[in-house]
């Protein structure tokens, strides 16, 4: 029959040690010490599982689980047991002391403090052992040894029951290195997303949105070694329309790898392509032997990948690897997790200051030229009502009105240009793309309507897409901008006030046949039959106005795009009653 685990019972009165080792007794061999004396020297002289240290108390203990409320079982493994004198010095430790100090030789005689060498006591407590003999209650405090090793110290006065004053101490010394780092990683996790998108406004003024991704990758990386300790890392984001998973960077990967183009998708496309498609983190701890993995990091062994969310959304994945087989554990993967949350936030923020920068970038160069093309219109017409009537004259002064004509034509495209230089070029947009028209792009419209709304909103519907847009209040003026320049398609109202739609329409072709004019009028209005007439001529199109942007933006690609040729008559699906979608009203 085995032999029962010896468990030394001292301290309270006969009647409290008696009943608490009949307690014990079927599960463990209880033996009673008379003092403290005899405590100790059979402590030295045998082997036991642990120690009962009972108070003189009046509680019930006929329940056992309230035996460690009455001192308890002091000397478990893996904590260490020591039980001091009253002036702190060791009497006597059991063997998980002496690996705790990382002495080879016995400690007795030494001061408590001495035999861990150079520490720092961290509290609550700073003077724990004064505590507990002061208040006759167990004190607590955190001993750190080194950078990485953290002990928790309780202590407990007893006392010897041929004496009156507490002269002893109780000492357990439990390891809890592994708990202090993992909070201090948490967070330092924590401070680690701060840190992360956390810049001031004097920064964001000064920096680009390309200087800002830098940074924020120098972060991860840094947070990446030195908070983790992984040494490569790799981050794709993925695009939702492709499913493309792109790198945003790579350090410590191989060249092939770090540019190998990856989906996500469960198979095919390695671990990364499978944790992107699934959204679970995936351990790999053995690269030779696991059938997802794609070789990355040279001489990687092991890897882990965990994704990238936001919102319940997968925005890219997070990948390190390591040469060693088995590197990563569970608290790595959760550590990972955690640090990925917080690159996730980071890259929303990047994100929403891009989407931000983008936003502001388009809407204050639409401003200038919804502000700047009126303008810009009236000069043009001036200038080339001027050029006409002084053609003939002083050839300096022509010469000079056309470089005035070509410098205001060009204004223009040079605030687009500015505005397509200070928008963010970033891949993987946070703004949707906007619809493209290739076809109206570097195209020249003339607007001929004494609205001045629909002439802004021509202006600002058109060029959204590039188109070059050029306006006049009248026919006199359209006449004189078509001999003066070259256009695409001519869009005239109508009812202009100086002629009427046809007759511009007319003149019109009988210098440039070939060139499409759509003609512009409400709901049926047409007293002069403009439309009719100019039908039988070969007018390209109407618009009824109030028209769609759709219908507006279809209509002049058609026209640009097959000059002189005569397209159907798409004005008078305009009119009917069977278009729903919300019109433009000039």
């Amino acid at each position: 029959m085995a032999a029962l685990p010896r468990i030394l019972v001292f301290g309270g009165g006969d009647e409290q040690a008696q009943a608490a080792a009949a307690q014990l007794v079927g599960g463990y061999e209880p033996i009673r010490a008379a003092g403290m004396e005899s405590a100790l020297q059979m402590l030295r002289e045998q082997d036991f599982a642990g120690i009962l240290l009972l108070e003189k108390c009046g509680q019930d203990l006929r329940d056992a689980s309230l035996l460690p409320q009455a001192g308890g079982v002091l000397s478990q493994i893996p904590d260490g047991l020591a039980l001091l004198d009253g002036k702190l010095r060791i009497l006597w430790t059991n063997r998980r002391f002496l690996e705790m100090t990382g002495k080879p030789e016995p400690v007795e005689g030494r001061f408590f403090y001495d035999a861990f060498g150079a520490l720092e006591i961290l509290g609550p407590d700073l003077s724990p052992f004064h505590t507990a003999m002061g208040s006759g209650v167990s004190a607590k405090s955190t001993l750190r040894i080194g950078e990485k090793q953290y002990y928790e110290v309780h202590a407990r006065a007893v006392q010897d029951a041929t004496h009156t004053q507490l002269e002893y101490l109780v000492v357990s010394v439990r390891d809890i290195s592994v708990e202090v780092l993992q909070q201090q990683k948490l967070n330092a996790v924590f401070q680690a997303g701060l840190e992360l998108g956390e810049l001031s406004p004097r920064d964001l003024l000064q920096m680009s949105v390309e200087d800002r991704v830098e940074l924020l990758k120098s972060r991860i990386i840094h947070y990446t070694k030195d908070l983790l300790e992984f040494e490569t890392v790799e981050i794709r984001l993925l695009d939702s329309s492709t499913k493309q998973l792109s790198p945003l960077l790579a350090v410590g990967m191989n060249a092939e790898a770090a540019g190998r183009t990856l989906l996500a998708k469960p198979q095919g496309n390695g671990v990364t392509g499978f944790v992107a498609a699934t959204g679970k983190s995936y351990l790999c701890e053995d690269t030779a032997n696991d059938p997802l993995y794609l070789p990355g990091a040279p001489g990687a062994h092991s890897s882990l990948t965990v994704p990238l969310t936001l919102h319940d959304q997968i925005i890219g994945t997070f990948n390190v690897e390591s040469t060693k087989s088995g590197a990563f554990n569970e608290q790595d993967l959760q550590f990972l997790e955690l640090f990925s949350c917080e690159v996730a936030v980071a890259l929303n923020t990047l994100e929403l200051l891009v989407a931000e920068k983008m936003t502001t970038a388009t809407e204050s160069t639409e401003l200038i030229l919804r502000e700047v093309a009126c303008p810009v219109d009236e000069v043009l017409n001036d200038a080339a009502w001027i050029l006409e009537r002084y053609i003939g004259h002083d050839p300096t002064v022509s010469q000079r009105l056309q470089q005035i004509l070509k410098r205001t034509r060009d204004i223009k495209q040079l605030i687009h240009k500015v505005g397509e230089a200070i928008t963010p070029k970033v891949a993987n947009s946070p703004l949707p793309p906007r619809p493209q028209r290739p076809k109206l792009r570097g195209k020249r419209v003339l607007v001929a309507d004494n609205d001045e709304s629909v002439r802004s909103a021509a202006h600002e519907l058109l060029g959204r897409f590039g188109c070059e847009v050029e306006t006049a209040h009248n026919g006199e003026e359209a006449l004189l901008m078509v001999r003066s320049f070259d256009y695409d398609a001519v869009l005239a109202d109508i009812r202009l006030p100086d002629m009427s739609g046809y007759d511009c329409f007319c003149q019109i072709h009988e210098g440039q046949e070939t060139l499409p004019v759509i003609l512009m009028t409400g709901f049926g209005y047409d007293p002069g039959h403009s439309i009719v007439k100019a039908r039988q001529k070969g007018l390209k199109a109407v618009l009824y106005k109030p028209f769609r942007v759709d219908q507006l933006l279809d209509e002049v690609e058609k026209a640009v795009s097959q000059p002189g040729a005569v397209v159907s008559n798409a004005g008078e699906a305009a009119g009917s009653t069977a278009q729903t979608p919300e019109p433009l009203t000039p």
